[in-house]
C-alpha cells in the first residue's frame, strides 16, 4: 500500500501570525472563526465582531448546515455549501485555516475542517491551541469585518468520510465499523443529561466506545502529540488500521476523533452525522444503551 501523503492538519499561532503579517491571507490563504456557543452562554457572531484574527472571516455554522432537517447540524447541500464558501472567497485552490474561541482551545472548528473534507477539500487546517492562545501569546486582533472578493468553489461530496443513520444500524450485524462516541463519560452513559435538550434522553448506541473529546487536548488548549493520541486509542483497543466511524450528539465533537486519528495518520474516519440525537429519535429501543432509567435511552 502506498502511503498517501497527507496535508498538516494544524497549523500554529507563530506560523499564521506570520501569515498575517507578511501579507499572505487573500485568495490563497483564508481564515475563518467557526466559534458557536450554547444559547444563553456567550455570542459567537458579536464576539467576532469585537476582535478576531486580521482578515477572518466569521463561518456561521446555523447557516451553513441542513435547516430543512429535523437533526442537529445535519451537512448542508453541496451547492449550498459551495455557495457559503464561496461568499467566504474560498476556491478550491485556497488553503483554509479555521479556529474557534471556545474555552478548551477548539471546539467547533474540527467540524468545520471535516466539513471541508467531505466536501472534498484537502488544504484545510485548524488553528493549533485555537483563539485563546492567539490571545494569551499577543497576536494582533482586530474588529474590522473580512470584506472578501467571492470566489467559485466545486464541491463534491466524499462519502466514505460520512456516515448515514441506515449505515450505523446495518453495522450493528456486520461490525465492519469500530464505533467511537466522543461525547463526556456521563453522557455516554447514561447518568448525566444531555445539554440544553428537550426530549432527549442520554446514552449511547449500542457497541460503541467512548473517547471524550477533551482529551485530546492538554490542559492550555493545544491538541497532544500523535504518540500520546496513539496511546490513547490503544487504551480504548480502537484499531487505527481499522474502518472507524465517530459519533457524538450532532456530528460536531465527533470530529474531534476524526481529527485526532488524522494526526496518527488515518485520513478516513467517518463521522454519523445523526449522532446520538438521530439514533435516540429512530433507532430500536434495544439498540439505545443507558445505565439510567432503567439502562434503556
Amino acid at each position: 500500500m502506498v502511503q498517501q501523503v497527507l496535508y498538516r492538519a494544524l497549523v500554529s499561532t507563530k506560523w499564521l501570525a506570520e501569515s498575517v503579517r507578511a501579507g499572505r491571507l487573500g485568495p490563497g490563504l483564508r481564515v475563518l472563526d467557526a466559534s458557536w456557543y450554547s444559547p444563553g452562554t456567550r455570542e459567537a457572531r458579536k464576539e467576532y465582531l469585537e476582535r478576531h484574527v486580521p482578515g477572518a472571516s466569521f463561518f456561521d455554522i446555523e447557516e451553513c448546515r441542513d435547516r430543512a432537517s429535523p437533526y442537529e447540524m445535519m451537512l448542508p447541500s453541496k451547492a449550498g455549501f459551495a455557495d457559503y464558501v464561496g461568499s467566504l472567497g474560498i476556491s478550491n485552490d485556497t488553503h483554509v485555516v479555521v479556529y474557534d474561541g471556545d474555552n478548551l482551545g477548539s471546539f467547533y472548528a474540527p467540524r468545520v475542517w471535516w466539513m471541508f473534507r467531505v466536501f472534498g477539500h484537502r488544504t484545510v487546517s485548524v488553528l493549533n491551541g485555537g483563539f485563546r492562545n492567539w490571545l494569551k501569546e499577543g497576536h494582533p486582533v482586530t474588529s474590522e469585518p473580512s470584506r472578501p472578493e467571492p470566489a467559485v468553489f466545486k464541491a463534491t461530496l466524499d462519502r466514505s468520510l460520512l456516515k448515514t443513520y441506515e449505515q450505523v444500524l446495518e453495522n450493528l450485524e456486520s461490525k465492519r465499523f469500530q464505533l467511537v462516541d466522543s461525547r463526556a463519560q456521563g453522557r455516554y452513559l447514561g447518568t448525566q443529561p444531555e445539554p440544553d435538550a428537550v426530549g432527549l434522553d442520554s446514552g449511547h448506541i449500542q457497541g460503541s466506545v467512548n473517547m471524550p473529546f477533551m482529551d485530546f487536548l492538554m490542559e492550555d488548549g493545544f491538541e497532544k502529540s500523535p504518540e500520546e493520541l496513539r496511546a490513547m486509542f490503544e487504551a480504548k483497543k480502537v484499531d487505527l488500521a481499522k474502518p472507524i466511524i465517530a459519533t457524538c450528539r450532532k456530528g460536531v465533537t465527533a470530529c474531534h476523533i476524526a481529527l485526532a486519528a488524522y494526526l496518527c495518520g488515518k485520513p478516513d474516519v467517518a463521522i454519523y452525522d445523526g449522532s446520538w440525537f438521530e439514533w435516540f429519535h429512530r433507532a430500536p429501543p434495544e439498540t439505545r444503551v443507558s445505565q439510567g432509567k432503567g439502562g434503556k435511552a
